[in-house]
């Protein structure tokens, strides 16, 4: 079913839709871990796990293909393209959304994008609104949101007194307006936003006091999209620092605990996620870490199936 059609089902859904945007905030990572305060979720072997603080992981859902979380819920886009929500237990969870590929959620509501590429937004109303076509990345932050389409053209809508345009402006628009080219993801936060360029840069705008674009406007704001790295494959960003995999597998951290300028943290590195101190990831072993900024990392042990 597409979204076409969850539109005439909007009742069935609002109580869902109500529960996942009401919080504050979801995660800025990728999909297979997610991580935003003391909430935490990764996907192993098909399944979510999710977990509160230094607990370790429990097994929560089957048949996973995309996990996130708020400040106070769970979220998971199973393989039949349906997305669910709870806020411990997922077999006392709430069908969202179905229909879709992806999903992120934050502070204005759920972006989701169906299997033609068509980004929805779907906000405290409950009504889902058709943002764009031909659309492969999307982000919601705290207060601004942006999407990409297949073109590379990256586009912002919200607040903008933090630089989170990246184009100058410190004054929001009404509608979306494209600030970048040759993009391929984006990741938003407190304030500030990354993404990653094609040819594997990453650049940076926003709030920056505590380094989350490494020196870019570093001690307050940068106003325009600022280079921080290169090489990379894929970026994550939490509330005061940032995240990049390399081309070689290496996993390379800037921000709060961590220094202004990026520094290699581990090798053989396939996912990152950032949250408020926390920072989870995986390795090509399977191997789950997790470690706050300063402390030594733990290797997790998810619950037996």
């Amino acid at each position: 079913m597409g979204f076409n059609q969850i539109a005439l089902h909007v009742p069935r859904f609002l109580a869902a839709i109500l529960s996942v945007t009401q919080p504050c905030l979801g995660d800025s990572s990728g999909p297979d871990l997610a991580s935003y305060y003391d909430r935490h979720m990764a996907i192993i072997d098909g399944a979510a796990f999710g977990w509160v603080g230094s607990n370790q992981p429990k097994l929560m859902l089957d048949g996973v293909k995309q996990v996130g979380v708020s400040k106070n819920s769970y979220l998971a886009l199973k393989t039949d393209g349906s997305l669910l929500s709870w806020t411990s237990d997922a077999r006392k969870g709430a069908q969202v959304m179905i229909g879709i590929s992806a999903f992120s959620s934050g502070q204005s509501g759920v972006f989701a994008i169906d299997t033609m590429r068509v980004l929805w937004h779907v906000g405290l109303s409950g009504t889902p609104l058709r943002v764009a076509d031909n659309v492969i990345a999307a982000s919601i932050g705290d207060g601004a949101d942006y999407y990409i389409t297949a073109e590379g053209y990256l586009h912002v809508k919200g607040n903008a007194h933090r630089g989170q345009y990246g184009d100058g402006r410190l004054l929001p628009t009404p509608e979306f307006v494209r600030t970048a080219v040759d993009a391929v993801d984006v990741k938003a936060h407190t304030g500030h936003a990354i993404y990653l360029s094609r040819n594997g840069d990453v650049l940076g705008t926003g709030g920056n006091i505590f380094g989350p674009l490494s020196t870019h406007g570093l001690g307050d704001k940068a106003t325009r999209w600022g280079k921080i790295l290169d090489d990379a494959k894929s970026v994550a960003t939490g509330a005061s620092h940032s995240a990049a995999i390399r081309r070689d597998n290496t996993l390379w951290i800037w921000g709060a605990g961590y220094g202004t300028a990026p520094r290699k943290i581990l090798d053989n590195v396939t996912a990152v996620a950032a949250g408020s101190g926390d920072t989870i990831a995986r390795t090509t072993d399977g191997a789950l870490w997790q470690w706050e900024a300063g402390n030594k990392s733990r290797r997790l042990q998810p619950s037996p199936r």
